[in-house]
């Protein structure tokens, strides 16, 4: 396969993250909004131009009241930094169907290099004659390395809120 243009399918596809709650558990949450636009040989991704932004203010946590706190100025500050945005500048082949994506990470004013285990889960042609491919993609990120840093100490030592945010991405596209 040739290099080509994949766009999201958003209904096929998810962005999740967990933090570390009271050292003892663990929050899931869910971006609801997000889009990329990928121009790759899913056979080698070596050569791809990947960009992925995610709108911050479809974060879902299952709790509105928690929702509206990451929104605030405590936390994302969605009025002066509405988007995450990632640019890939370095894709290195490490299995089979495995890389290691390098690439700029922009939140809350401050962009950082991160790297994510990506997986090309295979490609193929729908019903409906579209060709779409499937990717996961794994990683971490540190919130206090962008500046959010809001916590509380607990009684019993330790915090409020882990400072590592996992993040799991599940991707179909679909060829332009």
């Amino acid at each position: 396969m040739t290099k080509a243009a994949w766009t999201v399918d958003a209904s096929h596809s998810a962005v999740d993250f967990s933090v570390r709650h009271m050292m003892i558990a663990k929050v899931k949450g869910s971006f609801h909004a997000f889009e990329a636009n990928i121009d790759a040989d899913v056979n080698d991704l070596t050569t791809a131009d990947i960009t992925f932004k995610i709108d911050l203010g479809s974060v879902d946590t299952r709790n509105g009241d928690r929702d509206a706190h990451l929104k605030s100025g405590d936390f994302f500050d969605i009025e002066k930094f509405p988007t995450l945005d990632f640019k890939a500048t370095s894709i290195k082949k490490s299995g089979q169907s495995e890389y290691e994506v390098t690439g700029d990470v922009s939140l809350h004013g401050v962009t950082r290099s991160e790297t994510f285990e990506v997986t090309f889960e295979g490609s193929g042609k729908d019903p409906w004659g579209n060709t779409k491919a499937g990717f996961s993609a794994k990683g971490a990120l540190n919130r206090s390395d962008y500046g959010l840093t809001y916590n509380a100490a607990l009684e019993t030592g330790g915090v409020l809120i882990g400072d590592e945010v996992k993040i799991s991405i599940e991707i179909e596209a679909v060829q332009s």
